[in-house]
C-alpha cells in the first residue's frame, strides 16, 4: 500500500494492478493495469505511484495520479519480493540487487543519477531526518545513507533478519523477521536504543507509524500496537488476515492477503488501553 493526500492505493493480483480508493467515500475510483505483479513496495510522491514489479526481469512503473495511467517503465526493480521503495525531496530509491546496490532515481527523467554500495542482502529503505535508511536483512543491519550526498553515516546492528521499517518523531523502527523484535535505533545518535519483544517471526509483515504509536502487522496477528514511551506491546490482535499495514487520513489501513480485503479501521476503538 501507499498513501497520498487524496487516496490509499493498493496493489492487487487477480488481475495484476493498483486500485486508488477514496478515503472520502472508501471506493475503488480507479484501477490501474500492470504489466506484471507488484511487490512488496509502493510509494507516492512527485504527483506519481511508484510500483516495483516482481516481473521475470525485475523492473518499475510510474503512474500519473492525475491521469491514472502508466506513464513509463523503468528498467530497474527490487533486489526481492519482499523489497521496498522510499522518496526523499529529490529522489526516488531502491536495492536493486542482492548485493547492496541502492540506486537513486531523478523523478524528472526516470534515469538513475547514483548508486551506492550497502550491505548485501539489504532490501527495504524508508526516508526520515535527512537519511535513507536501510534494512540489512542478511547483515542484521540497518545502514544510514545521507540523502543529500549519498554518502554512508552509520551501519547499527539490529534485530535478527530485518526486513521491514519504518520512521518518524526521530526514531527509526525496524521489524525483525527472525525472531518476530522490534529494534529501535535513534536517528540523532545513530544507535539501537531499544529492543522490544512483539512475538512477530516469519515472512511478511508490516510496520508504520501514527497516531502517537507504532503498529506491526503479521499474518495470524494482524495489528500490534507499541508505545513508543515505554518501548512496550500495549495490545495485540489474534486472528485471520494481516500483510500490508499504513496510518493515513486518521485511520489504520490493513490487507487481508489471503481473503484480498483491504479493512479500514478508525482510531477511537485501537486507541483504547
Amino acid at each position: 500500500m501507499a498513501s497520498a493526500p487524496d487516496a490509499v492505493w493498493v496493489a492487487g493480483s487477480k488481475p495484476n494492478s493498483v486500485q486508488r480508493i477514496d478515503p472520502k467515500t472508501n471506493k475503488v475510483v480507479a484501477a490501474v493495469p500492470l504489466p506484471a505483479e507488484a511487490c512488496s513496495g509502493l510509494a507516492f510522491a512527485f504527483d506519481s505511484l511508484w510500483v516495483p514489479l516482481c516481473s521475470a526481469t525485475p523492473s518499475m512503473v510510474r503512474v500519473d495520479s492525475r491521469t491514472n495511467q502508466v506513464i513509463a517503465t523503468l528498467n530497474i526493480g527490487p533486489a526481492g519480493p519482499e523489497g521496498g521503495i522510499a522518496a526523499s525531496a529529490d529522489s526516488i530509491w531502491l536495492v536493486t540487487d542482492k548485493d547492496g546496490t541502492l540506486v537513486r532515481i531523478d523523478p524528472a527523467t526516470n534515469e538513475v543519477r547514483q548508486k551506492i554500495r550497502i550491505a548485501p542482502g539489504s532490501f527495504n529503505p524508508v526516508f526520515s531526518d535527512g537519511a535513507v535508511w536501510v534494512s540489512g536483512f542478511a547483515a542484521n543491519v540497518l545502514t544510514a545513507v545521507d540523502a543529500s550526498t549519498g554518502e554512508i553515516r552509520a551501519s547499527i546492528p539490529v534485530g535478527p533478519q530485518p526486513r521491514f521499517l519504518a520512521a518518524q518523531a526521530g526514531s527509526v523502527w525496524t521489524l525483525n523477521q527472525g525472531d518476530g523484535t522490534v529494534s529501535r535505533v535513534d536517528a540523532s545518535t545513530r544507535k539501537l536504543v531499544a529492543t522490544i519483544q512483539a512475538g512477530l517471526p516469519g515472512e511478511g509483515g508490516d510496520i508504520a507509524c501514527g497516531a502517537g504509536s507504532v503498529w506491526a502487522s503479521l499474518f495470524e496477528l494482524p495489528l500490534t500496537r507499541i508505545d513508543p514511551a515505554t518501548n512496550k506491546v500495549i495490545r495485540q490482535w489474534k486472528g485471520p488476515g494481516g500483510d500490508s499495514l499504513r496510518f493515513a487520513h486518521n485511520a489504520i489501513w490493513l490487507t487481508d492477503y489471503h481473503a484480498g480485503t483491504l479493512g479500514r479501521y478508525p482510531l477511537g476503538e485501537l486507541l483504547k488501553p
